[in-house]
Protein backbone atom coordinates (compact mmCIF):
# COMPACT_ATOMS: atom_id res chain seq x y z
CA UNK A 1 0.00 0.00 0.00
CA UNK A 2 1.11 3.47 -1.09
CA UNK A 3 1.17 6.42 1.16
CA UNK A 4 -1.17 7.99 -0.94
CA UNK A 5 -3.37 5.36 -0.81
CA UNK A 6 -3.05 5.17 2.78
CA UNK A 7 -4.18 8.97 2.87
CA UNK A 8 -7.11 8.81 0.33
CA UNK A 9 -8.38 5.71 2.93
CA UNK A 10 -8.36 7.82 5.78
CA UNK A 11 -9.57 11.45 4.21
CA UNK A 12 -12.06 11.89 5.80
CA UNK A 13 -10.87 11.22 9.50
CA UNK A 14 -7.85 13.53 8.75
CA UNK A 15 -9.72 15.79 7.53
CA UNK A 16 -11.72 15.85 10.59
CA UNK A 17 -8.32 15.68 12.48
CA UNK A 18 -6.95 18.54 10.26
CA UNK A 19 -10.27 21.07 11.22
CA UNK A 20 -9.88 20.62 15.29
CA UNK A 21 -6.20 21.80 14.84
CA UNK A 22 -4.37 17.95 14.99
CA UNK A 23 -0.86 18.36 14.33
CA UNK A 24 0.69 14.93 12.89
CA UNK A 25 3.33 15.21 15.38
CA UNK A 26 0.86 15.15 18.38
CA UNK A 27 0.99 11.66 18.12
CA UNK A 28 4.48 11.59 19.34
CA UNK A 29 3.04 13.27 23.00
CA UNK A 30 0.22 11.10 23.90
CA UNK A 31 1.79 9.27 26.51
CA UNK A 32 3.56 12.02 27.84
CA UNK A 33 -0.08 13.84 27.99
CA UNK A 34 -1.59 10.67 29.78
CA UNK A 35 1.04 10.98 32.44
CA UNK A 36 0.33 14.66 32.93
CA UNK A 37 -3.37 14.06 33.34
CA UNK A 38 -2.59 11.25 35.85
CA UNK A 39 -0.38 13.17 37.74
CA UNK A 40 -2.85 15.74 38.45
CA UNK A 41 -5.41 13.26 39.75
CA UNK A 42 -3.29 12.74 42.20
CA UNK A 43 -3.04 16.09 42.68
CA UNK A 44 0.70 17.43 41.75
CA UNK A 45 0.88 20.34 40.65
CA UNK A 46 1.01 21.49 37.34
CA UNK A 47 4.59 23.31 37.82
CA UNK A 48 5.90 20.03 39.00
CA UNK A 49 4.60 17.76 36.36
CA UNK A 50 5.39 19.90 33.66
CA UNK A 51 9.20 20.25 34.94
CA UNK A 52 9.51 16.03 35.57
CA UNK A 53 7.64 15.64 32.11
CA UNK A 54 10.30 18.20 30.48
CA UNK A 55 13.28 16.04 31.94
CA UNK A 56 11.55 12.67 31.39
CA UNK A 57 10.91 13.43 27.48
CA UNK A 58 13.45 15.67 27.05
CA UNK A 59 10.52 18.27 25.89
CA UNK A 60 11.06 21.69 26.53
CA UNK A 61 8.53 22.94 29.41
CA UNK A 62 7.12 25.41 27.00
CA UNK A 63 6.16 22.76 24.47
CA UNK A 64 5.04 20.86 27.44
CA UNK A 65 2.43 23.81 28.41
CA UNK A 66 1.31 24.22 24.40
CA UNK A 67 0.64 20.20 24.68
CA UNK A 68 -1.43 20.20 27.37
CA UNK A 69 -3.70 23.34 26.54
CA UNK A 70 -4.19 21.31 22.59
CA UNK A 71 -4.58 18.40 24.18
CA UNK A 72 -6.83 19.98 26.71
CA UNK A 73 -8.91 21.68 24.66
CA UNK A 74 -12.86 20.93 24.01
CA UNK A 75 -13.19 20.04 20.00
CA UNK A 76 -16.67 17.89 19.82
CA UNK A 77 -18.42 20.81 17.96
CA UNK A 78 -15.67 21.11 15.40
CA UNK A 79 -15.13 17.55 14.41
CA UNK A 80 -19.20 17.61 13.60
Amino acid sequence: MTVFEILNFNRELLNRLSAIGFRPDDCKYIELYAEYDNMRRRGEKVTYAVSFLSEKYAVSERKIYEIIKRFGKDCTPCAV
